[in-house]
Parts: structure tokens; C-alpha cells; sequence
């Protein structure tokens, strides 16, 4: 059996490398290193591909989030509602620009942010709604949208985990997961459904007004060279990355299957487990399985992580301090019990490996490694 990685890139690349090392060389070739023409290619196909009228492609994920922030104006004193059980990268961005990060619950069953508590945490300073389309599936974007438009909110779509889902609404309408809100922003980074071989990020938007904006303020604040009309940064993506990108996007469909393969094999083997959940799907989402997330209660889910690394398993905790309960981001709001969902499952989760190429003699390993913990 081949070793199990909780994600294979190696595997991967092997399966692309003629590809991809044609696309770098043709980019050496041309010394277009810096929003060079494959930037602007990868720019419209990924645009193409995810039905948003705009794609800006900057340096990361995090960037994306924050260049959001800074294009719609947001201030200092302002305030942004988002989920504290994510990645810290959502919320570190709202709280460099001197915005107040405010903490909403999340469901049990999808920990996406709950609507109702989003509405519950909306104050005259509110300014935006910052939804994470967590370990591949779409939040409940009908009702935040919803939300958002009875207060005069934006929304910023994280979707750093969730590229190539499917969200449906209520009349049938299917948008594909982050060209639904006013921005959305997502990561390239290498273990991502879509990643690439070092850092990467994009903002999506339909509004060309707010594209602009992202634009300008990708690029300096300027739109004309050496003149530059607001306070902006740098953040650009290669066009070595970009070229990478191009190929991977072609084969984004392929590896969400693959993905929901695995899935699919490990929701039968723990079929009526009693302390082993499997992840939720969403009756609104198609799911891509960025991360394959059990909740593991009865106080077992430490000793199951230990149990299937001593067998060769690799598993992860995401995530086990919310960032409410962060020593960065403490604060009166969001006190310690004050998000009970949230803070039951950093208590539960434990995600197996979730790879394009996981194959079945490693499935049926892992899977056993789980059921021989509990026998």
C-alpha cells in the first residue's frame, strides 16, 4: 500500500507533469513573469468556469479577503459578522483594518453560519456578512442574502474550501459557490481543491463598479501608472502560477468526483457507527470535499487521532481553538460558552485524508483503522 498523506500532491502532479512543465517553459520563455497573458487567460477561464461576470487573481487568499474589505470601504469601527469556527486568515484580515470581527454561531449539521444568529448579532455598525463555505460546501446563501438586503449589508463570500460547488435556491435557480455575494474571495494555496505550487488568491465579483475597485486596489490603489487615487497594496499573482492554475481548472470537475468518491466509501464503511458522524450534506449544496470531517463523540475523538496515526493514518483537527477563543481575538462580545455549536465541535472534529488520489486498498485501511478503534 502506498503511504497516506491527508492530501497527495505528489500523486497529483504525476498525472498532470507533461503539462504543466510545458506551460512553465512557455512562460520562462516569454519572461512575462508578472500579469503576464496567462494571468489575464486564467483570469477569464476561471471567470467562465464559475459563472461570475469578474475574476481578479491577487497573491493569496488572505489578500483577497482584505483587498474585499478595503474596495467596499470598509472603516475602523465598523463592524463584520462571520464565523469563528474557520481558518483564522477570515478573521485576522477584518481586525488588521481596525474593523470589529463579530462572532456567529454555526449549525450543527453543515457548520456553516446559522442565519438566524446572524441576524441576531446585526447592529447599526454592522457593514458586512462574511460567510465560509466551509470544507466544501455553500452556506445558506438564500438567506443571507436575504439578510443582507433587508439590513443594506454586503456580503463577501469565503470561499477558500468550497470552489466548484453548487448552491440551488428555493426556485431552482444553481449558482456556483462564490457569484453569489457581492465579492467572493478564495485561495489557491497548494492543498486546495484548486491549488497551485506556492501562493495564489482571486476576488470574484458581478459588479463591475466593485471590480474596478478590486482592481485599483490590487495594483497600488493606481489604475494609471505612478498615479494612484486611494490607499492600495500589492498583490498580484505570477504568471508561472497562473499557467499551473489553467491546466488544474481543466481537470476541477474530475478531481470534485474523485473527492466525492472517497466520501461516498467512507459514509458506507460508518454507516450506523454510534460515536462516528459523517458530514452532513446540505439539501441546497452539492459538496467538493475539501475536507472529509467527521464529528467523533463520547469524548473519543483524541484517541482516535492517536490510534490512526500509530497505524499510519494521518488525521487533523480543524479547528481546535475557535477564534473567538483566541488570545489574539478575546473579547467581551464573544466570551467562552457564548457560541455553544461553535465550541462543541473544535471538541468533536477530526478530518481523515481527503486526496484526488486516494485508491481503495488506502480507503479500506483507513476505514478499518477507525472500526478497530471502537472494537
Amino acid at each position: 500500500m502506498k503511504p497516506i498523506q491527508m492530501v497527495d500532491l505528489v500523486g497529483q502532479y504525476q498525472r498532470i507533469k507533461p503539462e504543466v512543465g510545458a506551460a512553465l517553459q512557455r512562460v520562462i520563455d516569454s519572461t512575462a513573469f508578472i500579469n503576464g497573458p496567462e494571468v489575464k487567460e486564467f483570469e477569464k477561464e476561471l471567470a467562465a468556469y464559475n459563472g461570475s461576470k469578474h475574476v481578479i487573481a491577487c497573491a493569496n487568499g488572505t489578500d483577497a479577503l482584505q483587498i474585499a474589505m478595503m474596495a467596499l470601504g470598509l472603516r475602523p469601527g465598523d463592524e463584520v459578522i462571520t464565523a469563528s469556527f474557520t481558518f483564522v486568515a477570515t478573521v485576522e484580515v477584518v481586525a488588521l483594518l481596525g474593523i470589529t470581527p463579530v462572532f456567529a454561531d454555526v449549525l450543527p449539521g453543515t457548520f456553516n453560519l446559522d442565519p438566524a444568529d446572524i441576524e441576531r448579532k446585526i447592529t447599526p455598525k454592522t457593514k458586512a456578512i462574511v460567510p465560509v463555505h466551509l470544507f466544501g460546501q455553500v452556506a445558506d446563501m438564500e438567506a443571507i442574502m436575504a439578510i443582507a438586503k433587508k439590513h443594506g449589508l454586503y456580503v463577501i463570500e469565503d470561499n477558500a474550501q468550497a470552489i466548484g460547488a453548487e448552491y440551488t435556491f428555493s426556485d431552482g435557480t444553481k449558482r456556483k459557490s462564490g457569484s453569489i455575494g457581492h465579492i467572493a474571495s478564495t485561495s489557491f494555496f497548494p492543498s486546495k481543491n484548486l491549488g497551485c505550487y506556492g501562493d495564489g488568491g482571486a476576488l470574484f465579483t458581478n459588479d463591475d463598479d466593485i471590480a474596478k475597485k478590486l482592481r485599483r486596489v490590487c495594483n497600488h490603489g493606481s489604475e494609471v501608472r505612478y498615479y494612484h487615487e486611494v490607499v492600495g497594496v500589492n498583490s498580484r499573482l505570477d504568471s508561472l502560477q497562473a499557467a499551473i492554475l489553467r491546466i488544474k481548472l481543466k481537470h476541477l470537475d474530475e478531481y470534485g468526483a474523485a473527492r466525492n468518491r472517497a466520501a461516498a466509501f467512507y459514509d458506507d464503511a460508518f454507516k450506523g457507527m454510534e460515536h462516528v458522524h459523517t458530514p452532513v450534506r446540505s439539501g441546497t449544496s452539492t459538496h467538493v470535499f475539501h475536507q472529509y470531517t467527521l464529528r467523533v463523540t463520547g469524548g473519543h475523538r483524541d484517541g482516535l487521532k492517536a490510534h490512526l496515526e500509530a497505524h499510519g493514518v494521518p488525521a487533523m483537527i480543524y479547528y481546535p481553538v475557535s477564534c473567538h477563543l483566541q488570545h489574539a481575538y478575546k473579547g467581551d462580545r464573544s466570551p467562552e460558552g457564548s457560541l455553544p455549536v461553535t465550541e462543541q465541535l473544535t471538541r468533536e472534529v477530526l478530518s481523515l485524508p481527503m486526496s484526488t488520489e486516494l485508491d481503495n486498498e488506502q480507503l479500506t485501511h483507513i476505514t478499518a483503522t477507525v472500526k478497530g478503534f471502537f472494537n
